[in-house]
């Protein structure tokens, strides 16, 4: 089915980023927006803007009802959800398909298979592709959970069978860790998912956190457009991201992009997606999991290789077929994401809502800035505290975190804290520079082991 208006069922530079792509495929689109959100940048460059409740996402962003009601009142034949909020969610792509609404991204059978994790490990073993070593079932009780630790040995991670963003995680490294960590990441799990399960992975000591990105068509080709290094993260969340990895070489990234592909083959896979993967100090590589969505960092990807990932994700769902193939994707040069958040680094990065009172965006060569904040602009509390993500390009390792520096410094946003100065610091870390990067990084740095 053919569509002439896109509704982007989200907020924020993701928001700005999906119309800015629809406008240059000359596709109408419809925002929608909270009642804190009325005066958001997002609703004032879509075509069409649509109030659908009060601030609190269950009463908004996620509230399907009124999502698809603003879809039929518009007259929006499509839906693009973004990342985070409703991305994710099997239900929401099928109660689409069953109004006659198409879903921009995989198809809900899809989603369900890479949302449970156990599922999903499951999957990628079936398909010959390696696994961390843990459980193929959710554990139900802390007497499970420790037999399971006796046979793969402490340490161990505690993770949500319907997780995400770092929530309902918890290492232990011993019995006392693993009770209290078990009903920790219980609580946390039904509190941020509705689903309490949990299931147990050995949790490597300083992995590499690697990934890359699928794309997929209804005609299934699937093609892997490099990998992208997010090692630097806090609370398992990503704060840096850079493709291609300062550790990787062409015969391992061979490796790894088939391996993505095979994953992605093993459910069909259709749009943008990624498959992450922990990588040892051996370089020996697994699966940890795959997202069924297009990513906070899929700019990086963007500036390497030149292609659009939302236009494309919005072209496979108009039925046409991906606009290259394998042989045709090249890794130019490289880019790094830092992710500028609304918080205060020297405060265990505490969120920072507030007024934004002067804001200047770096330019020049190699310079891209994704936000939606401008000056006079108010942070509101009750979302994510991404305020914009710079990404720079360079010709190498060395002229992207360069240029990085210098865009972070001509980069000024006043009135609130954020996560500039943490960024200016990383970029000068000799170890850093060097690629001597693991995800203990920030928590190493933070404790002055280095």
């Amino acid at each position: 089915m053919k569509f002439k208006k896109i509704l982007i069922a989200n907020r924020g530079e993701i928001a700005i980023r999906i119309i800015r792509a629809a406008k240059e495929l000359n596709l109408k689109t419809v925002a929608i927006y909270s009642e804190i959100d009325q005066d958001a940048l997002h609703t004032r460059l879509a075509d069409e803007s649509v109030c659908i409740g009060p601030a609190p996402s269950k009463d908004s962003y996620l509230n399907i009802t009124r999502i698809i009601s603003a879809a039929e009142v518009t007259g929006a034949k499509a839906i693009h959800p973004g990342y985070g909020f409703l991305a994710e969610n099997p239900e929401f792509a099928e109660i689409c398909e069953s109004c006659g609404i198409i879903f921009i991204g995989p198809k809900p059978e899809q989603i369900r298979a890479m949302g449970d994790k156990v599922e999903a490990r499951r999957t990628m073993s079936k398909a010959k592709i390696k696994v961390i070593p843990g459980t193929e079932e959710p554990i139900e009780s802390f007497n499970q959970a420790k037999d399971i630790t006796n046979k793969i040995g402490y340490p161990v991670m505690l993770k949500a069978v319907a997780g995400g963003g770092g929530k309902g995680m918890r290492v232990a490294h011993n019995d006392k860790e693993l009770e209290s960590g078990f009903r920790i990441a219980q609580v946390e799990a039904r509190t941020a998912f509705g689903d309490h399960r949990i299931y147990i992975e050995k949790f490597l000591q300083e992995p590499r956190h690697i990934e890359v990105q699928i794309i997929g068509d209804e005609y299934k080709n699937i093609v892997a457009l490099g990998e992208r290094e997010c090692s630097i993260q806090r609370r398992h969340q990503k704060l840096i991201e850079e493709s291609p990895s300062p550790i990787i070489d062409n015969h391992l990234r061979k490796k790894l992009l088939k391996t993505a592909i095979k994953a992605a083959q093993a459910i069909n896979y259709r749009s943008a997606g990624t498959v992450e993967f922990l990588m040892d100090e051996k370089k020996n590589f697994y699966f940890l999991e795959m997202n069924t969505r297009i990513q906070v960092e899929h700019p990086v990807t963007e500036m390497v290789t030149g292609i659009d990932l939302i236009k494309e994700q919005i072209q496979i769902a108009l039925g046409e077929k991906l606009s290259f193939k394998q042989k045709h994707v090249h890794l130019s040069g490289n880019a790094i994401e830092c992710r500028i958040n609304a918080e205060d680094p020297d405060r265990n990065f505490m969120p920072t809502p507030g007024k934004i009172t002067f804001f200047h965006m770096p330019q020049g060569i190699g310079v891209r800035f994704d936000t939606h904040i401008f000056a006079g602009y108010t942070i509101p509390s009750q979302y994510d505290s991404l305020i914009g993500k710079l990404i720079c390009h360079g010709s190498s390792r060395d002229e992207a975190i360069a240029r990085s520096r210098r865009a972070l410094e001509e980069l000024v946003i006043e009135g609130i804290k954020t996560t500039i100065p943490f960024h200016k610091k990383i970029m000068s870390h000799p170890k850093f520079i060097k690629g001597d990067i693991s995800t203990n990084f920030v928590s190493a740095l933070d404790s002055g082991h280095f």
